[in-house]
């Protein structure tokens, strides 16, 4: 086995995620780095900082440079950084007025920290394309179901009788907040890092500010009130964020996986037959996509204790914290675009059991209806006596194999209209509006 599943070629299909693997690949970094200082240029040209043919040379150069990869990481190794061994190849492709002028002003910590928010916005917009296509497909996976009927379970016992479009409903509205959380998050954590050495700027004098505005301009990101070299919150917030979000997709396939046992069958991860064999037993059909969504949402449940410890760094600029960033923030990332697109496909292609569903209620002999019996008798019978009375009934029907309506009535003259109170799905509560609430924010959220 690899060091890390995400980029390995055997396990990549259940935890990788191509497209998010090539925006935090070390080439699509060095491209940020160099797209960081190509804007310094121009941010200080802009302000008469430095000759603007400088500027024009520097943005030139880091948009066609080849870097030489072996010396990048010859450098890192030496410096612990990569931007000394970048700042050094970029000074050497320009044209020699140019080259004192690149880095001016900046640290290490300004262009790799920007480089890392320009990565994440770009992660963050393929994140939010797959959110959008789950909240779509689950919105209609819901509407669809409004009127199934399917026992619910609370501490794993059945309950009450719900539609299944409620337990979709249930799934989707987590989604709409992260999806309004990300909206709230991003003005946060789209700042640009520009604070020189020790976050004074001091090398800029009087201009510093002027420069780390348009900088940010150049890059359109927003402005922080001051660096955040050691304030690191809203990369922790981030983390959060992510995990949160597989949070939430892996209680959907813990559901899954629940209701897809053998003795249950009311749902199935798709018609592909060919998905979830055992090597030795050919009768079974595993629920391996929502098993890897609980493994992505569990690992970064677990990665998002470093990104809270990588907060604790030292005074202006930090030893290690910044490090433990490098070794969490991408992995929370592909695991968290591998959950969303193992979870759009289990949206897109649940197979739902309805028979199966139906049969388990009729199953149970009506003791679904145990709170509907009760509550029906309190005017009759009083609150205490009512609930005496079903749960008697209750232990009656289970022993003799009866329905629990039939019990009841035989044990009351209550007027009751008990071929109503035989029908589960007469009993669903505010079930549809719960369900139409979630759909009108899932389809408004664009609003």
């Amino acid at each position: 086995m690899t060091f890390s599943p995400t980029d390995s070629q055997l396990y990549a299909p259940l935890f990788g995620d191509a497209e998010m693997a090539a925006l935090f690949s070390d080439a699509a970094f060095v491209r940020q780095m160099l797209a960081v200082e190509a804007a310094l240029a121009r941010a200080e040209a802009r302000l008469g900082i430095i000759p603007a043919a400088a500027a024009a040379h520097i943005t030139s150069a880091a948009t066609t440079l080849t870097v030489d990869m072996a010396q990048m990481q010859a450098g890192t190794e030496k410096a612990g950084v990569p931007v000394i061994e970048l700042v050094r190849q970029l000074r050497a492709a320009v044209e020699p007025t140019a080259a004192d002028f690149v880095h001016w002003g900046a640290t290490t910590q300004d262009v790799m920290d920007t480089a890392v928010i320009l990565q994440s916005r770009a992660a963050l917009t393929l994140l939010r394309s797959r959110l959008d296509e789950v909240i779509t497909a689950l919105a209609a996976l819901a509407d669809r179901h409004r009127h199934t009927l399917m026992a619910g379970r609370t501490h794993s016992q059945q309950a009450l009788p719900i539609p299944f479009g409620l337990k979709v409903a249930g799934w989707l509205a987590p989604l709409l907040r992260h999806w309004q959380r990300l909206a709230e998050l991003e003005p946060r954590l789209l700042c640009v890092q520009f604070g020189g050495a020790a976050g004074t700027l001091a090398a800029l004098a009087e201009q510093g500010t002027a420069v780390q505005t348009a900088l940010a301009q150049e890059l359109n990101l927003n402005t922080p009130p001051m660096p955040w070299h050691t304030q690191r919150d809203n990369l922790a917030e981030l983390a959060g964020w992510l995990s949160l979000l597989t949070g939430s997709l892996a209680k959907m396939a813990q559901d899954i996986i629940l209701l897809a046992q053998s003795e249950v069958g009311e749902l199935v991860e798709s018609d592909d037959t060919g998905r979830g064999g055992s090597s030795t037993m050919p009768q079974k059909r595993n629920p391996i996509i929502s098993e890897t969504i609980v493994a992505a949402a569990r690992t970064n449940a677990a990665l998002l204790a470093a990104m809270h410890q990588a907060q604790i760094q030292e005074h202006e600029r930090g030893t290690h914290g910044w490090q433990m960033e490098w070794l969490t923030l991408p992995q929370m990332f592909v695991l968290t675009g591998a959950a969303l697109q193992k979870a759009l496909f289990l949206s897109q292609h649940l197979v739902v059991n309805e028979a199966q569903m139906r049969a388990t209620v009729a199953a149970s002999q009506g003791l679904m209806l145990a709170e509907a019996l009760t509550y029906a008798l309190v005017p009759a019978l009083g609150r205490t006596a009512a609930k005496e009375l079903v749960q008697a009934a209750c232990r009656e029907a289970i022993s003799q194999q009866r329905h629990l309506v039939d019990v009841v009535q035989a044990r009351t003259d209550a007027p009751l209209d008990w071929a109503s109170l035989r029908d589960e799905n007469g009993y669903m509560g505010m079930a549809e509006q719960f369900i139409d609430q979630v759909l009108a924010g899932a389809y408004g959220r664009d609003a």
